[in-house]
């Protein structure tokens, strides 16, 4: 059986609303995505909202030509993705980088706080340095209540300051994934 251990939406800030609230006072019309657990309710709001446009894509590095297209139509957009994938994003993310164009990435993290899946842990530590790498400004929200201040402060530095900024979503925020019994 899985279950979700961790933050609920009955004991937490709702974390999923604030970011959806900072995208939409940002006029993010565009939203992509990898499914991902830890995305799921953030998900359903953009699905759910009648000025976005939701993308579910194959691979990750998929939505940073489509954050890029959107730029050039006058649109702005969000990328949605776990840590994982950041792993699939470095040549594309040279695409933003050398371009000059806002990219603007929420990553849930795995790999920290009380993961159970060893091959999560890899890529998710790597995941901060890899993004800085490629030329990527992060944030690390680790506190329910920072959500709406620290996407906002993300949506900034990527709109006005035409660059890729990645908001790191601490996996103690998250919750963790249990496959094992229910106690």
């Amino acid at each position: 059986m899985r279950r979700k251990t961790g933050t609920s939406p009955g004991t937490a800030a709702d974390w999923p609303g604030a970011i959806h609230r900072a995208l939409k006072s940002h006029r993010v019309s565009q939203v992509s995505y990898v499914p991902d657990a830890g995305h799921k309710r953030l998900i359903e709001l953009c699905h759910a909202d009648k000025s976005m446009k939701t993308v579910p894509l194959t691979t990750e590095e998929e939505g940073i030509g489509l954050a890029a297209g959107a730029w050039l139509g006058g649109e702005r957009a969000a990328l949605l993705m776990q840590s994982s994938g950041v792993g699939n994003c470095g040549n594309a993310l040279t695409l933003a980088s050398n371009c000059g164009f806002p990219l603007l990435m929420i990553v849930t993290m795995r790999g920290e706080w009380g993961e159970f899946n060893p091959w999560q842990i890899p890529m998710g530590q790597a995941t901060p340095d890899a993004l800085r790498l490629g030329g990527v400004r992060t944030l690390r929200l680790a506190r329910a209540e920072d959500a709406l201040e620290t996407t906002v402060a993300a949506a900034k530095l990527a709109f006005e300051g035409y660059g890729a900024v990645a908001v790191l979503i601490a996996q103690r925020l998250i919750g963790t994934k249990s496959f094992g019994e229910t106690p």
